[in-house]
């Protein structure tokens, strides 16, 4: 096709001048209508087609907004329906009527008049005095539209009527879990959220536009779906200009004659985009505005759309962004607006979303089982933004109902035709952990990547069907999954059965992969509900959840602990979740994480799994920038065999260097120190040149620890010097010449023996077996997800203690779970102590929140004339193997024995006759135990 150019500087003036004017001719129809609510369906037999209703209320809104439904009576209570989800203040379910009058423009006669209804649930039907249009939509993703040309007349005022179906029209989820349609996380709203509009088109028109950049090239396809509704061809000119939207510089003119088919018809033109066209990504999103115009049938109509200059693509297993290497930093966005019960339509919402993610250090999000609105892909064009979306679809039995996949194909075709431009629309999967016939969702995404090129696509995110998951489907761009037939690729399988190790990464797991893999939805740690968050909420959702447990924590006299159980849980949720990131960032075959979450799920049984609230909001459990040391385009990440050491050793480790930054760091400086938070034990520097990808073995540590002389936690720091990339970790170093010193301190495994020692005035180190006495699992990871979901797991949520109590004078902790604890819990029993009155814990469990017990794995407390101390970790086994247990011994004798030892009386010491009886032992609960 010969494409003729013509730029002129009189055109480019004119261009600048009127580019932004806007033609667009619409009746914004927002503002006040009347409401009929309809549950028992008697509106369409009584007439109310044509109605003006007695109760009024403002659209865009919902009828949660305005106050409507049946009023929530659940109270405050430890069950299933109070802690499942947030409660929606008032609640409706069925089809509501809204109704209002507009009058149409005496200068839209002979118009086209279209009706948009941006964001509705679920069905919608219109009627135009009474008369209803043949057509009705059901959109979850994309605006309801509707051709009112045959029923309006301009320069008249007619009554426009909306019925709304919010009940479950196809089958897309299981227990309505999946985002586009729930309760758990946005709420099954009436009513209309977005832009409500009347927009008047001539008889030829444009009706799309898509474009397609291919940066090889410098060209941009251009496509374009175009409506002939007169009886004949229309002989017109269409012109298309780009302009960056920084520079507001336009590119060129491209003018070509065209002849516009009768009914519908596609026109394909290239673009150039000129020599010194400007490519999107996260360091630079650049953005275009293509504007087509055509002149037809005496008439003038533009379209435009933004667009970026990008290639998503895959290098045999890694993915790129304009050729280079990209890594997904990324969490998951599952419809979480707890004021409003939906998403923002405006971009000002999204900023918050979208700036707090990458004020963390992230790149990428996954938008779970649904798709967001158009505000949102405009902010994360803006903002270089890597988006997952996803087809409104969850079920464990798809292709079984031939209308459910009929409805997500024509919801793919509107996702294509509403945000496909989107430079920030970079991936696409079918929709999350799918099950079923497998072969369906292959047909789906083949359709689709043979439509539209401009996305990576998968068959799902995850799945838990058989033959499936472990291994890419043959025709998926990319895989999403927790692990492969060779092994886990999450923390979650590996933290609570491992040593710690920090030479750990998923090589082995991702050997022989051929397209790229990201990690799905690791971390899921659980942090105790914030209490104060209560006030929080001001909106249509009341906080039952919490608030529940509140008054749990209030009648058991445990409300001054809720802070510390907060920052207790929520600091060991950090060091996993550093953990899960840079073992993923070690690993060369793994093109990005998904966390699930950086920011809290409060559905599906209370989920408080992020470092953020559920307004994204800071817990205050580590800074923003804290967590971009972990989390940032270039991560320095240190190697090295385990987490604590005695003095004798040396710590031996290696420096490697992720660097998915625009260029290579060049010759670059790169310091080091090992410190004790007062002293510098060792330090160094060297210099390096970091390429793009991932640096193995830049640098050699081997310090001698023997200046050690004390129990001490050290600090391993990195810093690539005049950047802001830095990263650093604890290890612990313990004496390995020490003596164990009983002095008057008895030990003791028997309850019988202590009682009767105790009643002799003696002090008694009690340590019982712990594989076989009553209690809780020992675990070192906490909660999966809520325990209120998966309530089979042993569901602790870390320790807790008081980092300066004498009995850890000599045990080097903070006040909660660091990787030094692993050995003591993982060989422990956690001790139910709500039956005792009187004693102190010293070390104790935070329960999980739908328990909320009082646990404890080191607590103290006067009997009779003795002194009594119960350790239900292990004390007692291959001491010299186990430098922790053998510190922790010591640091507990060396209190018993001094002056300080003077714990409060227990008054019914027969309570732990129950709490320390022996049963049988049982087996370890393992990974996937939850399912």
């Amino acid at each position: 096709m010969q494409i003729k150019y013509i730029v002129t500087s009189v055109f480019l003036l004119f261009f600048l001048s009127s580019w932004n004017s806007g033609d667009k001719k619409v009746i914004n129809i927002a503002g006040d209508w009347t409401v009929a609510l309809d549950s028992t369906d008697i509106g369409l037999k009584n007439g109310w087609q044509n109605t003006a209703f007695k109760q009024s209320m403002k659209l865009p809104g919902t009828t949660d907004d305005a106050g409507l439904g049946v009023p929530n009576k659940l109270k405050p209570s430890i069950e299933k329906p109070q802690m499942s989800h947030l409660t929606r203040k008032n609640s409706y379910l069925g089809a509501a009527w809204y109704s209002r009058e507009i009058t149409i423009p005496k200068n839209w006669k002979g118009k086209e008049m279209l009706l948009k209804l941006e964001r509705v649930l679920w069905k919608t039907n219109v009627w135009i005095d009474g008369k209803e249009l043949e057509t009705e939509q059901n959109s979850l993703i994309a605006p309801h539209y509707f051709d009112l040309s045959k029923y309006l007349i301009a320069g008249k005022t007619h009554r426009i009527t909306i019925r709304i179906d919010n009940r479950k029209l196809f089958d897309i989820s299981v227990d309505n879990m999946a985002h586009a349609y729930t309760n758990h996380t946005q709420i099954i709203w009436n009513g209309v959220i977005g832009k409500m509009e009347i927009e008047a088109f001539d008889a030829v028109r444009i009706s799309n536009l898509q474009i397609k950049p291919e940066i090889s090239s410098g060209t941009a396809q251009v496509k374009l779906a175009l409506n002939n509704n007169t009886n004949k061809i229309a002989k017109g000119i269409l012109k298309i200009t780009a302009v960056n939207k920084k520079s507001n510089i336009p590119v060129a003119t491209l003018q070509k004659d065209i002849q516009v088919k009768m009914g519908k018809s596609v026109i394909e033109v290239d673009y150039n985009m000129g020599k010194d066209v400007k490519l999107w990504s996260e360091f630079s999103p650049e953005l275009y505005e293509l504007k087509a115009e055509l002149n037809a049938a005496k008439n003038t109509l533009t379209i435009s759309a933004d667009f970026g200059m990008r290639s998503f693509s895959k290098k045999g297993s890694v993915l790129t962004i304009n050729n280079r290497p990209v890594f997904l930093r990324g969490t998951l966005e599952c419809d979480i607006f707890p004021l409003t019960g939906y998403a923002p339509m405006d971009k000002e919402g999204w900023r918050k979303v979208f700036g707090t993610a990458k004020n963390w250090g992230l790149n990428h999000l996954r938008f779970h089982s649904w798709c967001p609105p158009q505000a949102a892909f405009e902010v994360a064009d803006e903002m270089g933004f890597y988006l997952q979306v996803e087809l409104p679809v969850w079920v464990l039995k798809i292709g079984e109902d031939q209308k459910t996949t009929d409805f997500l194909y024509a919801e793919a075709q509107r996702m294509i035709d509403e945000y496909g431009n989107h430079p920030s629309f970079c991936m696409w999967s079918m929709g999350n952990e799918l099950q079923g016939d497998m072969t369906v969702l292959t047909k789906l995404m083949n359709s689709l990547k043979a439509q539209d090129a401009r996305h990576l696509y998968t068959t799902t995110s995850f799945t838990f069907e058989n033959g499936h998951g472990k291994w890419p489907e043959p025709e998926d761009d990319f895989f999403i999954t927790q692990w492969t037939k060779q092994g886990w690729v999450r923390g979650q399988g590996v933290f609570n059965s491992e040593s710690p190790n920090f030479n750990k990464d998923y090589v082995a797991s991702v050997e022989g992969m051929t397209v790229p893999l990201v990690t799905h939805e690791i971390g899921q740690y659980a942090v105790y509900p914030k209490i104060d968050e209560i006030s929080k909420y001001t909106g249509v959702l009341d906080p039952i959840n919490f608030k529940s447990v509140k008054e749990d924590l209030e009648r058991k006299g445990l409300i001054n602990k809720a802070a510390d159980y907060t920052q207790a849980s929520g600091k060991l949720a950090v060091i996993l979740y550093k953990e899960e990131i840079e073992r993923a960032l070690k690993t060369a075959g793994i093109s990005g994480f998904q966390l699930l979450d950086l920011h809290d799920f409060p559905g599906q049984g209370t989920a408080l799994v992020g470092l953020l609230d559920a307004f994204w909001d800071s817990k205050g459990l580590i800074s923003a920038e804290e967590f971009r040391a972990f989390s940032a385009p270039v991560v320095p990440l240190m190697r090295f065999a385990k987490a604590t050491y005695t003095n004798n050793e040396s710590f031996t480790a290696s420096l490697d260097i992720s660097n998915y930054a625009e260029s290579n760091l060049n010759n670059q400086e790169i310091e080091w120190s090992i410190s004790d938070g007062n002293t510098v034990i060792a330090s160094g520097n060297t210099k390096a040149t970091i390429a793009i990808g991932y640096n193995h073995k830049v640098l050699d540590l081997n310090e001698s620890l023997q200046k050690i002389t004390k129990a001490s936690k050290l600090t391993v720091k990195v810093n690539l010097k005049g950047t802001s990339y830095k990263n650093q970790w604890n290890i612990w170093v313990y004496p390995q010449q020490q003596t164990i010193d009983y002095g008057k301190v008895v030990y003791t495994r028997n309850l019988d023996e202590a009682y009767k020692l105790l009643n002799a005035g003696k002090k008694v180190l009690l340590n019982p077996d712990w594989k076989k006495i009553k209690g809780i699992e020992g675990k070192f990871v906490p909660v999966f997800w809520s325990p209120v979901h998966f309530p089979k797991q042993a569901g602790t949520m870390g320790v807790l203690c008081n980092p300066s109590h004498k009995a850890l004078d000599h045990f080097p902790t903070d006040m909660n779970t660091d990787w030094q604890w692993w050995d003591l819990n993982v060989n422990s029993t956690t001790l139910i102590m709500d039956s005792v009155v009187g004693g102190n814990p010293i070390v104790e469990m935070v329960d999980n929140f739908a328990n909320n017990r009082k646990l404890a794995s080191l607590f103290e407390g006067s009997v009779g004339t003795g002194k009594l101390m119960i350790a239900s970790f292990d004390l007692s086994t291959d001491l010299e193997k186990r430098p922790v247990a053998k510190q922790m011994l010591i640091s507990i004798l060396d209190y018993m024995n001094s002056s300080s030892f003077n714990p409060d009386t227990i008054k019914n010491p027969d309570a732990l006759k129950l709490i320390l009886k022996e049963e049988k032992e049982k087996a370890k609960e393992g990974a996937t135990s939850i399912y």
